[in-house]
This record gives C-alpha cells, structure tokens and sequence, in this order.
C-alpha cells in the first residue's frame, strides 16, 4: 500500500486541499491481488488504489468516457505482417499507465483511510491525474499515449486510429495501441 502511494506521489496525482463548498469528494478503496510465479509460490502481493467511480456523476465529474482501442482485425493484420515477413516483434506494458492521464475535471476524492498525515484529516485529494476506477481513466490514458506517441513523429493510420506508423527510409516501426486490465 505504501509502495503504490509512494507511485501516486512521484507521479502527481493528486494535492491535498480544502473541499471547495457544494463539491462532494468521490470515496476510493483499496484493491488486493496475490501474483504468483510460474511454480503457483507467491511471488508478491500487489495493492491498488482505486476511485470508486460508480459514484460519478456524469457532466459533473466526467463528460466522456469512450476511449479507442485497435480493433481484432487490424491487430491481425499486424501479427501476419510480423510472420510473413520475419519482423522483429515487441510488447511493452506501461506500469501504472492510467496514472499518467491528465484530467481536465476537477474531481475530489477522499483520502485513503489510515494515510492521513496529523493534521491534514479534513483536507480531500484533488486529482491532477487520471486513478484507477474513474470513469474517463482509460480515456484520458489514450490521450496521453497518443500526445507522447506522435511527438516522437509516429503518425496514426487513418483506418484505424490506434495503429501508429514511423518510416525512416527502409526502416519503419508499427505500433499498436491495446489494453488490457490486469493487475
């Protein structure tokens, strides 16, 4: 728990400050998960930090929430162009991606129970990234990637929005923007 709101921290995720009056700060809890190794032995145990979303209200703390993804086919074509022509093929994860969304709403959560520091009980958290468990994370995330893909002059496929393409004379990169939610 500690290591995951230090990540919150390095990350700016959010400030502590006075809840604004008529605003209502959006509850969070904590998400458990055991990973274990490939023998079935625990690995590690693994702490989220999650906003309880459902509690969002629409035009008041998001506005959208639709974020795309590559579709089946065009990740398809990707992986039969990797065969046919014996490409080098690469996967990454981004580790706490939604982490790096900007937010453009302002949203007050609660802070987590137990980690209030004396004195600051009464303050709430307002968000200045995109958590886990809020309605436009995964939005926001997208975003982000696509801001960061196409500054490092990636351009998108205008048939599918989440295929990035990178030519440097016969060199060329394909990247193909998924996800998944696996912690």
């Amino acid at each position: 728990m500690e290591s995951e709101l230090e990540s919150m921290t390095k990350n700016g995720v959010w400030r502590l400050v006075v809840l604004p009056p008529g605003c209502k700060p959006i509850g969070c809890k904590w998400v458990y998960k055991t990973k274990r190794n490939a023998q079935g032995q625990i690995d590690r145990y693994k702490a989220r930090l999650v906003a309880k979303g459902y509690t969002q209200e629409e035009g008041v703390d998001y506005n959208e929430t639709f974020s795309p993804v590559s579709t089946k086919d065009s990740f398809r074509v990707i992986m039969a162009l990797v065969a046919h022509f014996d490409l080098h093929l690469h996967q990454m994860d981004v580790k706490t991606a939604f982490l790096n969304g900007d937010l453009i709403e302002e949203i007050y959560m609660k802070q987590p129970d137990g980690f209030a520091s004396k004195g600051e009980e009464s303050l709430v958290c307002k968000l200045q990234k995109s958590i886990y468990g809020l309605k436009q994370a995964s939005r926001q995330w997208y975003f982000k990637f696509d801001e960061v893909v196409k500054s490092q002059g990636f351009i998108d496929n205008p048939l599918d929005e989440c295929i990035y393409m990178k030519f440097n004379g016969k060199n060329f990169v394909l990247c193909c923007y998924t996800w998944m939610t696996s912690f």
